[in-house]
């Protein structure tokens, strides 16, 4: 058929050429677009600008930002010494003190060598030698008050030498009193924030949001340092239990959150104040361009890996890990930005054997035993298909009944595996009715894509006819929620075959998506898809005539396992790619579609002919009855 790929369409690889090309390449790899934001952000030190870094674990956020925070961190114009002192007008709100880098400890000894014999002189004297008006206001405070045994006494949160540099912490432990501090009688223990003033302090979203009531506690903070830095006095940085009460720090604290960009997208939404103070969102992409720069940057990534473990990489197995990141991609024209994935498996290698040189071989050793491990899954389902458990045939035709294909999800990894679609019809008036939506497990997405069948049927047969139907959708034996429209040509397919009662085959397997003009559209997890009908066939017997359909549009994201690959190249499994669901159903069928003549009827012996005839009998049948 002219629909069917051919070996060379369907194999992918890269050429030794990609290889070695330009100059090795240092930092991080395909983030430009991130890097660029991240650095505005880093510089820009206005209340507001904390950072919310959003992508994938294994996108080189992390490393990214502690190689653009080393750019910035040592600007000294934001290096102080934070201290808090005895407050003679409140004892309970201690005085925060911002210094001249090296004044904490000097002011430190100055205080506690205060007593009572000679204290205004003392004191009178100090003012007069002291250049920093913040220090000498609170002097002179304290000559107002008088002496008091308590202003010997005070808390240095940053101290800084002369090579210091701006705080950078990362807090992987956030409770309250680790990140905000706490106090004990009239000690105060500072925690992370307070002790990244005036430089940067890293959360993990993750974490930092599991603990309850953490969010507003820091947005609280945050705001008390923006009055703070504006002039404002604002107590109480510690905690509203606290018996003393410390002000806030007049030095701004960058917050730096790493994230998910679902949890972006979910603050956005709900938090009104989120925007406001996180006006930085660096995003991290999960891909990258294949083009000569990203991969030059993937092979140094793994010379280095490689390098670091005391081995040495062949071509052959660059390659071969090039053709996996690409696989992680979805896409031929794409690699992984994970790259923590890819040195992963370069690093399972390299422990595989004591040979120095890692081998194509290696390398593909690792992916395969991978995907036997997480297998178990894909192995039960084909094994209850093969003993009948599962009703699926692949082998056939069948009326009202398509082999969708699905993708299960665990952890890193997934699996294809396939559907039974079905649909019956009767005449009524109720329209299409998605089984799954009565049974509460069907997802938004998959109830739009039910809809946009009805509205298909219209615009391809009933434009001069009322549709009138009665017609259920079912995805069988299936007792969790579906979403996604993914499925909606195979459950279009169905329905077509059961109102023209046309035997479908069910040794092809469908996937995409399709629109109310019928034209299919791109999916995900098509490499899973097509290899899961191919172990599902392969377990139950191959005959040379099963396959796959799928969108055109995807024949740019397959990257199939070598098996597959294979059996395409010896003819046993075939792989079709069509644009529209008239291409699908001739492939199904057997019959062609049929065009309409000046007269707007469709040839007969077509199936479209043979669907419309059925459908203008259903709404007489409706009429009737």
């Amino acid at each position: 058929m002219h629909n069917e790929l051919t070996y060379d369409e369907i194999a992918f690889s890269y050429s030794p050429q990609v290889l070695h090309r330009g100059r090795p390449h240092v930092g991080i790899v395909g983030q430009d677009r991130a890097l660029r934001a991240l650095r505005s952000a880093l510089r820009t030190d206005k209340p507001g600008y904390n950072i919310f870094i959003c992508g994938d674990f294994g996108t080189g956020r992390l490393s990214a930002l502690r190689d653009e925070v080393s750019s910035v961190i040592g600007d000294r114009r934001f290096i102080r010494d934070v201290m808090y002192v005895f407050n003679p007008a409140d004892a309970t709100q201690p005085v925060a003190l911002v210094l001249e880098p090296g004044r904490a400890r000097q002011l430190e000894r100055t205080l506690s060598s205060l007593d009572e014999t000679g204290f205004s002189s003392r004191l009178q004297q100090l003012i007069s030698d002291e250049r920093e008006d913040t220090v000498k206001a609170y002097l002179r405070s304290l000559l107002a008050a008088g002496y008091d045994e308590r202003m010997r006494r005070c808390t240095i949160v940053i101290c800084h030498g002369d090579d210091a540099s701006r705080p950078f912490i990362i807090e992987t432990h956030p409770t309250p009193s680790n990140l905000f501090g706490y106090c004990i009688a009239d000690e105060i223990v500072p925690g992370s924030y307070m002790k990244a003033s005036g430089g940067f302090l890293v959360l993990f979203a993750d974490e930092f949001l599991s603990q309850d009531g953490l969010w507003d506690e820091l947005k609280r903070h945050m705001d008390s340092t923006s009055m703070a830095t504006k002039g404002g006095i604002v107590p109480d940085s510690l905690g509203k239990s606290s018996r003393v009460r410390p002000q806030a720090i007049a030095l701004q604290t960058k917050v730096i959150m790493l994230a998910s960009d679902d949890l972006y997208d979910e603050l956005s939404d709900k938090d009104g104040d989120f925007l406001r103070l996180f006006k930085s969102s660096p995003q991290f992409d999960y891909r990258m361009e294949a083009d000569e720069n990203n991969i030059s940057g993937c092979v140094s990534y793994l010379e280095a890996e490689a390098e670091r473990a005391g081995k040495s990489l062949t071509d052959d197995a660059l390659l071969c890990l090039l053709r996996y990141s690409s696989w992680f991609a979805e896409s031929r024209d794409h690699l992984t930005s994970q790259l923590s994935l890819l040195g992963d498996i370069l690093n399972e290698a390299a422990s595989s054997r004591d040979e120095r040189i890692i081998t194509r071989h290696d390398i593909q050793s690792v992916i395969d035993e991978r995907a036997y491990y997480i297998g178990l899954g894909e192995e039960r389902i084909n094994d209850e298909i093969a003993s009948g458990d599962l009703l699926v045939a692949v082998d056939g035709m069948k009326t009202g009944v398509v082999n969708g294909l699905a993708v299960m999800d665990r952890g890193l990894s997934s699996f294809g595996t396939p559907a039974v679609i079905s649909a019956t019809v009767a005449p009524g008036s109720e329209g299409i009715v998605n089984i799954e939506h009565e049974a509460g497990l069907s997802g938004e997405i998959h109830d739009k894509g039910i809809l946009i069948l009805e509205g298909y049927l219209r615009k391809a047969y009933a434009m001069n006819f009322p549709l009138s139907i009665y017609a259920g959708i079912c995805f069988e034996q299936n007792y969790s929620e579906i979403d996604g429209d993914s499925a909606s040509s195979s459950e279009l397919y169905a329905l077509l075959s059961a109102i023209g009662e046309l035997p479908i085959r069910q040794d092809i397997a469908v996937t995409g998506s399709v629109n109310q003009m019928g034209l299919l559209q791109p999916v995900g997890g098509i490499n899973e898809k097509i290899a899961g009908f191919y172990h599902t066939c392969l377990r139950c017997g191959l005959t040379g005539r099963q396959g796959v359909i799928i969108p055109r549009q995807n024949v740019k994201s397959l990257v199939l396992s070598h098996d597959v690959e294979e059996a395409v190249r010896d003819g046993m499994f075939h792989i079709y790619a069509i644009s529209d669901i008239e291409e699908g159903m001739e492939i199904m069928t057997g019959l062609p579609s049929g065009k309409r003549n000046a007269k707007g009827v469709f040839p007969a012996g077509t199936f479209n002919r043979r669907i419309e005839d059925r459908l203008k009998k259903l709404y007489e049948n409706g009429k009737s009855s």
